[in-house]
């Protein structure tokens, strides 16, 4: 497989995710102008809800659709397996977010909009069918041209609320007819082959296949979920624990998070098809991919990080008003997390590519133990949405380096790289931390950055990855 093929699948998957995110976010600004607190919050609520069950309904089966695909001799049927079964478990779990709306939330605004966004569980698993086959054939150029249509025309919904502010019920159930859109032209334009509706249809799918392949692939199922758990957990306990203004402080800070983690997680997802490869042909850990991509996400979340730090105080009032102006303090915390997320990601899928899903499944469940544990005993003890960011942190970082531990022991990474890895991280937010306090970030920021750009540039193409 030549370096064109995977760069040019990461640049179309990078492009669609950067432009939904950016749409979206537009979308998510608009909503929050628009509403008052209380009704906004609702929204978040019931929308937080809906995620947390979406990441339980795909069953994190895209990776073991991928890794079954390289070994599997009729495409079709593995195809037809994986649909139906996303279309079962999508069935079955927006059964379940209208229970959990009902019995977590007592406001009737919630239940009605749990409702007609839960209902995107059931065609969201079947986009997510024809997104992971987009991912596996590195055709990611359609799932750019189709999910793009849809965030522009969830741009223009987005417009029409800013000057008429329609019903929140009528705004939830235009987003569900916009999925529906989207599903109807991911069928249309299928080229693979893999998933003709004659071949669907008349696929024979067993209840004892069902629980076979679920129960050989339960790990990725818990890999799966638990990344979106790890996230949406926190606003729940937010909006248990404090009152709704900090719930729309945490999801603000949330959403700014997502659009700077859009990059290393397509980069991540777009080179895992390699990775497997390379497992396969015993050249992994000869490769030059792993340091490569390794010190690009330490580059990475160090940029995140410091534009963050540097400017949220004036961003985030200017993106959502003036009452969310204390945003910034929350956000900065929960953004010291992106300096390790991208590289654990990548470390994660590693894992999986070794066919390790159940030593990484054990590692996400310590670290959503973590979590949980410090987050409550935080907010016990001081009311404050800062207990949750940095019990967000503790938790990635036990994650990260129990990574390490066990990538050095299969001989893909090393002592001396991983502790290089860290001390660029934590010397590199220190000095521009200490920087910023003799230099305006209007100055600093740019100039560290340009410089860096100057000497990284040259540096990777040196490190040209050997694929």
């Amino acid at each position: 497989m030549s370096n064109t093929l995977v760069f040019k699948n990461s640049f179309w998957a990078i492009s669609s995710s950067i432009f939904q995110n950016i749409i979206f976010s537009v979308f998510f600004i608009i909503m929050a102008r628009s509403y008052d607190t209380e009704m906004f919050s609702s929204y978040i609520l019931a929308n937080t809800l809906y995620g947390l069950i979406l990441s339980f309904s795909t069953l994190g089966m895209a990776q073991w659709y991928i890794r079954a695909l390289k070994e599997s001799s009729d495409s079709k049927i593995l195809s037809a397996l994986f649909l139906k079964i996303q279309l079962y478990a999508g069935c079955f779990f927006f059964l379940l977010n209208v229970f959990l709306s009902f019995l977590l939330y007592q406001q009737t605004t919630i239940h009605v909009l749990s409702v007609l966004l839960g209902l995107n569980i059931v065609l969201d698993n079947l986009i997510h069918v024809f997104k992971t086959i987009n991912i596996a054939t590195y055709q990611q150029r359609q799932t750019f041209m189709i999910l793009s249509a849809e965030a522009t025309l969830k741009l223009i919904l987005g417009i029409a609320i800013f000057y008429i502010v329609p019903d929140l019920f009528l705004v939830a159930f235009s987003l569900l007819f916009l999925r529906v859109i989207s599903l109807f032209f991911f069928f249309l334009n299928e080229k693979n082959g893999f998933l003709k509706l004659s071949t669907v249809f008349h696929t024979q799918l067993e209840i004892t296949t069902i629980i076979k392949t679920l129960y050989a692939n339960r790990f990725f199922l818990v890999i799966g979920s638990i990344s979106v758990l790890f996230w949406s957990i926190g606003n729940i306990l937010v909006s248990k624990f404090l009152d709704f203004n900090r719930v729309a402080d945490y999801e603000i800070s949330f959403k700014l998070f997502t659009m700077a983690e859009v990059i290393p997680v397509m980069i991540s997802a777009s080179l895992f098809p390699l990775i497997v490869e390379k497992v396969k042909t015993g050249t992994l850990e000869s490769s030059q991919l792993l340091k490569a991509v390794s010190y690009g996400n330490v580059v990475y979340g160090l940029l995140a990080y410091t534009f963050v730090f540097s400017f949220s105080e004036e961003l985030i009032p200017i993106l959502f008003g003036e009452r969310y102006i204390q945003t910034a303090d929350y956000c900065k915390e929960m953004f010291l997390t992106i300096l390790i997320f991208p590289s654990a990601l990548f470390q994660a899928n590693i894992l999986i590519a070794l066919k390790m899903e159940k030593t990484d499944m054990h590692l996400n469940l310590l670290s959503l133990g973590l979590n949980l544990t410090i987050s409550i005993m935080g907010l016990y003890l001081t009311r404050s949405l800062s207990s949750i960011n940095y019990a967000i942190l503790i938790s990635f970082v036990v994650f990260h380096v129990s990574q390490e531990y066990y990538l050095i022991q299969r001989g893909i990474s090393t002592i001396k790289h991983a502790m290089s890895v860290y001390g660029i991280i934590i010397g590199g937010a220190t000095l521009y931390l200490f920087l910023e306090k003799f230099i305006s970030p209007f100055y600093l920021f740019p100039t560290i950055w340009c410089l860096l750009l100057l000497f990284i540039i040259p540096t990777l193409k040196k490190i040209r990855v050997q694929a």
